[in-house]
């Protein structure tokens, strides 16, 4: 079992952690405190599943829920672009790593499965 903070997941998903909090910093009070304030909060639960699934027996469930939160983080990400408050290329940016993080998500599972 590698350590969690050596996987690729991991490092992809602690930048993408990283990228969001510089880009809700400029969010207007009244977006940065509810769904920028969500969107950090959902990419910290992402590394904290990525944790938990890394030392899990059965992994499936976590990175079920891990699975949950990528697809909350895309909509909420969406909804940013049509209110806005994200320009075209900070989206794309964010989005590259979100796109990342679901290919390798997807790999884990199937080695999960496969055990």
């Amino acid at each position: 079992m590698a350590l969690y903070y050596e996987l690729p997941i991991y490092k992809e998903t602690y930048s993408l952690v990283l990228n969001l909090f510089k880009l809700t910093k400029n969010f207007n009070r009244e977006y940065k405190y509810t769904i920028g304030q969500e969107m950090k909060q959902n990419s910290m639960q992402m590394v904290q599943y990525i944790f938990k699934a890394n030392s899990a027996r059965d992994k499936s469930v976590v990175l079920s829920d891990l699975s949950d939160c990528v697809e909350i983080l895309k909509l909420q990400l969406r909804l940013c672009v049509d209110m806005r408050l994200i320009s075209s290329q900070q989206h794309a940016s964010v989005w590259s790593g979100i796109d990342s993080i679901g290919k390798q998500l997807t790999g884990w599972k199937k080695a999960a499965i496969n055990r």
